[in-house]
């Protein structure tokens, strides 16, 4: 359903965790999230926005209530009414192109290719998650890139892969073939138009299962709960070396003994403000 006026949502990502958020946001028949992090402060927010099918004051009390019922004072957030702009491209307005790690740039269509020799990665995600702006898809980043400089993989597994770009960046460092996995049909629209637009191929599936088969590199950029869930299927898959993220710190410990317990051996942690990745290997 598309609004010529929609209610902009904003508010600080320590006052709510992203599975909360998201929970909060769909049960106020959210048309789209997403997660903006200032690339010098660090200061991350949560943004929602939403079908204004009342009048403009009877929304804003809806969601006001709604937070106040969840114990959020209203000084706590910031509501918008966007006149005549799609909440589709709404994010665009923040979003910019940024380096990451040694040698990679990523940056949406309406930006400028970089000026040095830096991989370019264009994207337009849509509906999908993965921009690159959130430290957890940065910290997946380096990682990926760090892997694919010491030796790219054949195959990789990128599992709940969003806009697909962990899978685009690896396939341009160098790596044989990649395989997306998303449970949400926009993402794996977007995993194909944006590997499209970056000129690679990749093969996207919907599904929320891992695939049964190996992969020299698996990465799941997911959150802590399901990666605990899939641990058993997700270790299986793993050939030789597997990234995980969209963790907070003091998850870690427990997201990576889940993947110990099922033969895997944890080489390191990296860390981003409260966020946190780990690379395990197979023994």
């Amino acid at each position: 359903m598309q609004a010529t006026k929609s209610l902009e949502l904003r508010m600080p990502a320590t006052l709510m965790d992203e599975a909360r958020f998201q929970q909060f946001a769909e049960s106020q028949q959210t048309l789209g999230i997403a997660l903006e992090t200032d690339a010098d402060s660090g200061a991350s927010l949560h943004i929602a926005w939403f079908y204004i099918d009342l009048n403009e004051s009877e929304k804003c009390d809806q969601i006001n209530a709604a937070l106040t019922r969840l114990g959020f004072a209203s000084d706590s957030i910031t509501l918008t009414v966007l006149e005549n702009e799609g909440w589709e491209t709404a994010w665009q307005k923040d979003w910019r192109a940024m380096p990451v790690g040694q040698r990679l740039w990523v940056r949406p269509s309406f930006c400028d290719a970089p000026g040095d020799d830096r991989i370019d990665i264009v994207l337009d995600p849509g509906m999908a998650f993965g921009t690159g702006t959130h430290p957890t898809t940065q910290l997946c980043l380096e990682a990926v890139e760090r892997v694919c400089l010491q030796q790219a993989p054949a195959t990789l597994l990128d599992m709940g892969a969003g806009s697909g770009l962990l899978a685009i960046a690896a396939l341009k460092l160098g790596a044989g073939s990649a395989l997306a996995v998303d449970m949400e049909e926009e993402s794996v629209e977007a995993c194909n138009a944006n590997a499209a637009i970056n000129g690679v191929c990749l093969d996207a599936v919907l599904d929320d299962t891992p695939p049964v088969q190996q992969f020299d590199l698996v990465v799941a950029n997911i959150l802590a709960a399901p990666l605990v869930w899939m641990a058993k299927e997700l270790a299986e898959c793993v050939g030789d070396r597997l990234i995980l993220s969209g963790l907070l710190i003091e998850q870690v410990d427990d997201v990576a003994a889940a993947y110990i317990k099922e033969g895997l051996r944890e080489v390191r942690r990296d860390s981003q403000q409260e966020w946190a990745s780990v690379e395990l290997i197979r023994s």
